[in-house]
């Protein structure tokens, strides 16, 4: 497919540039990339916050996708009432366990992406959700097994592969394996600070958590490292790709690692989860315009001859990604910090519990 990049408007290069060496590297220092750039850090920083609080880009953090012992991710359709979507999408949104809430067009009316610790508290975090929110018709959950592509690694291509390897090389190396022990009170309230602004300086981290500096500033390489990853988002309008759709695919089981490594090379492709149920794979694009849906999906028929697209829906709006609230114009308006998994029990699955016992007519 021939999609050239096109000038944002609303970004000039310099916005585009520390944009793209945040999204290699999110806790990049200033003095790096004003380095790259060619730019004095104190104007590289001034413009990050200038786009930080007008709500055009921003780090997050999140629990990796990657490991299923880390993370278990629902991806989730639903089918509301008529005129019952946006409500559903507000109430959704304020869970912290719900990642992610797209309104739809086609075969269901959201798509939402949820995090738990296991399949059992999946389990009872969809039921309960959808058992206490009006308006909802149905659900159909399919559990990820796998994210050979995902969204914080799509880039802007504003820098040059000179510069971008320069960004790259200051990352700090890949961590060990997760372990098998559990998420302490520290971890989690940095992944909530860090989650709020990915940015946060270990010093501002250590105020807000009463723990000394070393401590967090150790505790941070090594959730970085193992647990959580890091993400620079932009306002998806000012990316030049105004346009979402979500395709709902399959391939031969034997086929699934190639497709993964095809998806991964085309440059529409945000995001992909191998899941179970009737498809075995979810896949998130982003496009110029609306005919591209079709088109997008022809190409992808040539790239991967084994896979039969089975159903496929336009991205009306973007309720919430990966914690942030977002306004129809895609800024980032605010924020339901995502907790670690092994804390749910401790959030919307208990609250949602004690108000069906206070409640047990339902609505």
């Amino acid at each position: 497919m021939d999609m050239q990049d096109s000038a944002t408007p609303e970004l000039d290069e310099l916005d585009r540039g520390v944009v793209h060496a945040l999204q290699i590297h999110p806790r990049a220092p200033w003095t790096l990339v004003g380095d790259v750039l060619g730019v004095n850090p104190v104007t590289v920083a001034r413009r990050w916050q200038r786009l930080q609080d007008a709500g055009l880009a921003w780090v997050t953090a999140y629990p990796r996708l990657s490991n299923a012992r880390v993370v278990v991710t629902g991806v989730i359709e639903v089918d509301t009432e008529p005129g019952a979507s946006a409500d559903v999408a507000r109430a959704l949104a304020a869970e912290p366990a719900v990642a992610n809430i797209k309104l739809t067009a086609g075969g269901r009316d959201l798509v939402a992406a949820v995090q738990t610790r296991d399949l059992t508290e999946l389990a009872r975090l969809t039921t309960l959700l959808f058992q206490r929110i009006p308006g909802v018709r149905a659900t159909r959950t399919h559990v990820s097994t796998g994210v050979p592509v995902e969204g914080s690694h799509w880039r802007l291509r504003s820098l040059d592969a000179l510069q971008s390897a320069r960004i790259e090389a200051a990352l700090p190396p890949p961590g060990r394996s997760v372990t098998e022990s559990g998420w302490d009170s520290l971890d989690a309230w940095l992944l909530e600070l860090l989650c709020m602004d990915g940015r946060t300086s270990v010093n501002d981290l250590s105020v807000a958590t009463g723990a000394s500096l070393t401590t967090v500033r150790r505790r941070l390489q090594s959730l970085l490292a193992t647990r959580l990853s890091l993400r620079c988002d932009l306002a998806r309008p000012l990316s030049g790709w105004p346009l979402s759709a979500v395709y709902f695919a399959s391939v031969p089981a034997q086929r699934l690692e190639e497709a993964g490594r095809v998806l991964s090379g085309i440059r529409e492709v945000r995001s992909c989860a191998i899941t179970t149920g009737p498809h075995n794979l979810v896949i998130d694009v982003w496009l110029r315009a609306l005919g591209d849906v079709h088109a997008f999906e022809a190409h992808l028929s040539r790239q991967l001859p084994s896979l039969t697209i089975d159903d496929r829906s336009v991205v009306l709006s973007t309720v919430k990604h990966m914690g942030r609230l977002l306004a129809e114009d895609g800024r980032s308006v605010g924020v339901v910090p995502l907790r670690h998994p092994q804390s749910l029990r401790d959030s919307a699955v208990e609250r949602l519990a004690e108000t069906r016992a206070d409640n047990p007519r339902g609505h």
